[in-house]
């Protein structure tokens, strides 16, 4: 099983009619969404979250039971379920502003951190659950325990207008890539934390810091992925594209699917991979995050809408 650890929430995508502003509410998080694509993905997956006790957080977990993500890890809290209020620019990028001050999945504490079973392959970290406290710190723990022990991966997700220090970030993003041993982050995500600074740089002072593989996402542009002795390019897959809410999500998810489906669940495993398998790794994610792109919200693929993954490559 993968244990995805972060947040849960409800996206309003606002819209302008005749009547005035109307709201169109789909749950998201992007911790959330990768628990969720990744079960899509036929993996055994877990949330490990604040989930209110509102009727909010009740439709939350109605709907990770629907999609069969586990929900052993929750925390019921008492407290509110954050919203996220969407607008998407001209191209589809979307524009956030979040409500979530004392919410649930803000409010994890040391003491709702599990003892894992032995079943349980890895972690996922990401988003501004990274930094809202006392979630981020609570989370921090957690990698810090089990670095080395399971495959950790990080997904930074930048989101300032949550947490709008851009030395928080920095700080708690290095934390968490000293712990991890694939990072994903977007080169929008890099711009806003580096500005000015080459992205494959920062990338290498990552894996300095002990990380075994990092990816860059640049949207339309593809990605690359660079190891201490590789660095494997793909471009992005041709898409109309209605909005890109949920595809770095659904690059993050593909990622972790792929990895599990050719065997690569351990640290070793990841330094080990070669360049066909991190193309045909890259490849993968870019069409998930691909399909995400042709349809409105963080709808993320089944199984059955992506290629099968060449076994022969591994």
């Amino acid at each position: 099983m993968f244990v995805v650890c972060g947040e849960a929430l409800y996206d309003l995508f606002a819209a302008e009619g005749s009547e005035g502003l109307s709201f169109d509410a789909r749950i998201g998080g992007s911790p959330f969404n990768v628990a969720v694509g990744l079960a899509r993905l036929n993996q055994d997956a877990a949330l490990l979250t604040g989930i209110s006790l509102d009727r909010l957080g009740h439709r939350l977990l109605s709907a990770l039971e629907r999609e069969t993500v586990s929900t052993g890890l929750l925390r019921r809290k008492e407290a509110p379920t954050t919203l996220s209020l969407v607008d998407l620019g001209p191209d589809g990028t979307p524009i956030y502003t979040f409500y979530g001050t004392g919410a649930a999945d803000s409010c994890l504490m040391p003491d709702d951190l599990p003892t894992l079973n032995a079943d349980v392959w890895g972690l996922h970290f990401g988003s501004y659950s990274l930094v809202v406290e006392p979630t981020g710190g609570s989370l921090l723990g957690l990698a810090r325990r089990e670095a080395r022990r399971r495959l950790i991966t990080l997904d930074p997700n930048v989101r300032l207008n949550v947490e709008p220090d851009l030395d928080t970030w920095r700080t708690r993003i290095d934390a968490f890539a000293a712990c991890a041993d694939l990072v994903k982050v977007s080169e929008e995500d890099l711009y806003l934390l580096y500005q000015g600074e080459d992205p494959e740089r920062v990338a290498r002072r990552w894996l300095d810091a002990g990380a075994a593989l990092v990816i860059v996402s640049a949207g339309a542009k593809g990605a690359i992925a660079l190891t201490d002795a590789r660095r494997v390019s793909v471009p992005a897959d041709d898409v109309r594209v209605v909005d890109t809410v949920g595809a770095g999500d659904a690059f993050q998810a593909a990622l972790i699917a792929a990895l599990a489906e050719c065997g690569c669940k351990t640290r070793d495993a990841v330094t080990e991979l070669e360049e066909s398998t991190l193309r045909t790794l890259l490849c993968f994610a870019a069409s998930a995050a691909a399909v995400t792109c042709g349809r409105r919200g963080a709808n993320l693929p089944h199984r059955v809408e992506l290629k099968n993954i060449a076994k022969e490559s591994f």
